[in-house]
């Protein structure tokens, strides 16, 4: 671990831990040459696997370019490790965020992430090769200083032609967020991010993890009730149009969720329409008159038949652009 005050290419001072994980940890730090707060992330082992890892997430963040993604600014190697530097995005992670709120996320904040995630994700998955970000969950994702969340951590993404350490290790995964596929270190695609990215809604939207893939398939391979409880039972306000959604997504069987990112944010659209219809208020309240600037009519029209007729034959005038009446009613 780095010490506050430490130097690394005498360019960045460390200004403290962010955060530390099994393989690596992250800082913040101080540029000195350009005067600004960066993230610096540290390996912690030196395994040639990891190693490899980590300078391919490095180059893979180096060619993405998406407001949801973290810009990378530096790379370097030195006796204390491997660093990547990137910019700082302040606050705490999702994760944290949930853990000091204790109750779900509200509904419409959390349709307005999902479209944004979905959005980057689309991104990621139509590069060449696609890029599989591999573990979505609510630590890899912080809000920036706009309100919109950023997705962090592509050290298990899979976005080249060879194998990678995450394709071959049974680490490469987060329990309770990742298909089936990942836990049993399977070939894994856009719809294993879906899953993933599903995973997060659930607990973002019920404040509990959803059962892990495994357990599930067990279940199912006895006969017995799935034990991924609904979504709507753990939360009321959440609209069954969005829990269906969110439930497609978490389909063990990768054909049975959505194509694709864009094929889901186009269903999320779809159900946020029934959301807003389902949390709305009831049908019968009149709805306010459009503003204009035209003087009130104080009466309907009456015996006006001549001009009324005029008017409708001006109307069926295929040259006819515009109409206007004034004056009065009565």
């Amino acid at each position: 671990m780095l010490t506050p005050g430490a130097f690394l290419q005498d360019r960045y001072q460390i200004v403290g831990a962010l955060g530390q994980g099994g393989m690596g940890a992250v800082y913040q730090a101080t540029d000195h040459r350009l005067r600004t707060l960066v993230a610096v992330k540290q390996i912690l082992h030196n395994n040639p696997l990891l190693h490899d890892a980590f300078l391919r997430e490095a180059q893979l963040l180096a060619t993405l370019r998406h407001p949801a993604l973290p810009k990378v600014t530096d790379y370097f190697v030195e006796p204390a490790g491997q660093f990547l530097v990137m910019e700082f995005i302040p606050g705490d992670d999702l994760a944290t965020s949930m853990a000091q709120q204790r109750e779900p996320i509200a509904v419409d904040r959390v349709i307005q992430w999902a479209e944004g995630l979905l959005n980057v994700l689309t991104y990621l998955h139509g590069q060449s090769p696609p890029v599989i970000h591999r573990d979505i969950k609510p630590s890899n994702l912080k809000l920036n200083e706009q309100g919109a969340l950023i997705l962090l951590d592509f050290g298990l993404a899979k976005g080249g032609a060879a194998p990678s350490f995450a394709d071959r290790s049974l680490a490469g995964y987060t329990f309770h967020y990742a298909p089936p596929e990942q836990l049993r270190s399977e070939p894994t695609d856009a719809r294993s991010d879906l899953y993933a990215l599903a995973a997060t809604l659930y607990h973002l939207l019920s404040t509990t993890k959803p059962t892990d893939a495994l357990t599930r398939l067990s279940a199912l391979a006895t006969g017995s009730p799935s034990p991924l409880q609904p979504l709507h039972t753990l939360n009321p306000a959440v609209p069954p149009a969005l829990a269906d959604v969110i439930h497609q997504a978490l389909a063990l069987e990768p054909t049975a969720r959505f194509a694709g990112a864009e094929a889901m944010r186009l269903a999320l659209l779809a159900a946020d329409g029934e959301t807003t219809s389902f949390l709305t208020a009831p049908v019968g309240q009149p709805m306010p008159a459009p503003f204009n600037n035209l003087p009130t009519q104080l009466t309907s029209f009456v015996g006006r038949d001549t001009e009324m007729a005029a008017v409708a034959q001006r109307l069926q005038d295929p040259t006819m652009r515009l109409l206007t009446l004034v004056g009065p009613g009565g």
